[in-house]
């Protein structure tokens, strides 16, 4: 298969985009115009390093949707449990080093610019793509920082993804829709046997996806290989389910703690199903790493995912940012509107990539909010500029719709009027944006 899979855009607070454009131009070569997409250069690298994947054990984490919250809150249950904990993920908001963490903190500059020195050859002779370059460099970096446990989310689809090199102790699949087509399918069948890509002979697997036709995948790719499944229930398996503008709250019986009460500070409908199932991917690791009752609740309640329906009360305005960047994605944050009900009148201010279908993502959004302001994602290329103008054409009859191609001016017309809504959504660059000028305390990276 030859594709080039897209990558993240993104910033860094006081100067945006120039400096991530550096970065990345410091740790990784050109990306190669054509790339044959597998993982045998990934496993070649990593094996020229002295295969830095094995160096702690793996949580692999995978879906079409939930995946970065998933991660976020098996990451900070386990730093919670005392142990030094890696977290690789995709894409940013503003910085390059946010997908590189350790203990919660983004690596700094030197030290993957020293990691990428002795590779960046490697890299160049081998014709890897930046998303493989990145990944050998997180496990590079993660050795160096003598991490004892990696959450390791997958960036595309899951078998052929350059982070499939792993050999896990656990795995999450949280659910299976339509997104990247080019890549992983046309039909939900054929994305979810992407997704099971990741399924490992002897290791836990648990899955979200609710669809049975979906579900039977799942149970044949477990039992052809081996893993030992575990098919979510939520309806079955929650026994307590709250969910409002200041986070969420679950209860539900464990075989090794009995039954909790967890709560944390993600806000959605659809964040029961993924507290869940990082309780269940946490409760199913190996005894050595598997966290204590304490640390569940204080992981949980501590976990921080900027960007993912956050809430942000300024000025008298409530800004609700979330990178909803597939139709899955805005049909979960409409659903949440629909429950939560924000102060109107509500403000969409959205701005997607070419590649994404804008018409399923903008329409459920359009149907709840008074007005919408389309713009530009900062700093996307030319391959994958979408045309606002007619995105306004297709939304002008379901609600006054205007077009502000600058960010700042379309972010300076949401905040007239000084009361009510604005729902910030669309790709990672415009959420990361609004974040950098809105809040530039925010908790993204450390210093």
């Amino acid at each position: 298969m030859s594709a080039s899979p897209p990558g993240g855009g993104g910033s860094i607070v006081g100067t945006p985009f120039r400096m991530e454009e550096d970065l990345a131009e410091r740790l990784f070569p050109p990306e190669p115009s054509e790339i044959e997409w597998g993982l045998d250069r990934t496993r070649a690298l990593l094996a020229e390093l002295g295969d830095p994947q094995r160096s702690a054990p793996v949580l692999h984490v995978g879906g079409t949707n939930g995946k970065g919250s998933v991660a976020a809150l098996a990451a900070s249950v386990l730093q919670a449990h005392g142990l030094k904990v890696g977290l690789y993920t995709s894409p940013h908001l503003l910085s390059l080093r946010e997908r590189f963490r350790v203990d919660g903190a983004p690596v700094r500059d030197q030290v993957l610019l020293s990691e990428a020195e002795d590779a960046r050859p490697l890299f160049e002779a081998a014709g890897a793509s930046h998303f493989e370059a990145a990944t050998v460099l997180a496990f590079q970096v993660f050795r160096r920082m003598e991490v004892e446990v990696c959450v390791v989310e997958v960036g595309l689809g899951g078998r052929l993804d350059a982070t499939n090199v792993v050999e896990p102790v656990g795995v999450v699949v949280t659910n299976v829709d339509l997104d990247h087509r080019e890549y992983l399918g046309n039909t939900l069948e054929e994305v979810a046997l992407e997704k099971a890509g990741i399924l490992k002979a002897g290791v836990p697997a648990v899955v979200g996806e609710p669809r049975p036709a979906l579900r039977r995948i799942f149970r044949r790719v477990a039992e052809e290989r081996g893993a030992i499944l575990h098919l979510v229930e939520p309806d079955r398996e929650l026994l307590q389910v709250e969910c409002e503008w200041d986070g969420t709250a679950i209860g539900a019986e464990t075989a090794p703690w009995g039954k909790v009460s967890l709560r944390s500070p993600l806000v959605g409908l659809h964040q029961p199903g993924n507290l869940l199932l990082a309780l269940r991917a946490l409760e199913r690791l190996p005894v050595s790493i598997r966290p204590t009752r304490t640390a569940l609740g204080e992981g949980f309640s501590q976990v921080v995912l900027p960007g993912r329906l956050q809430v942000v009360d300024q000025a008298g305005v409530r800004w609700i940012l979330d990178v909803a960047h597939n139709p899955a994605g805005a049909r979960a944050l409409s659903r949440t509107l629909d429950a939560l009900v924000p102060p109107r009148p509500v403000t969409l201010l959205a701005g997607v990539l070419g590649d994404k279908d804008w018409k399923s993502m903008l329409r459920p959004l359009a149907e709840r909010v008074d007005r919408v302001l389309l713009t530009d994602p900062p700093g996307a290329s030319e391959a994958r500029r979408w045309d606002p103008q007619r995105a306004a054409r297709y939304l002008a009859p379901l609600v006054p719709t205007e077009v502000r191609p600058e960010f700042a001016e379309a972010l300076r017309l949401a905040k007239e009027g000084g009361s009510g809504s604005v729902v910030v959504t669309g790709s990672s660059s415009v959420v990361g944006e609004a974040l950098r000028r809105l809040a530039p305390s925010a908790k993204l990276s450390a210093p």
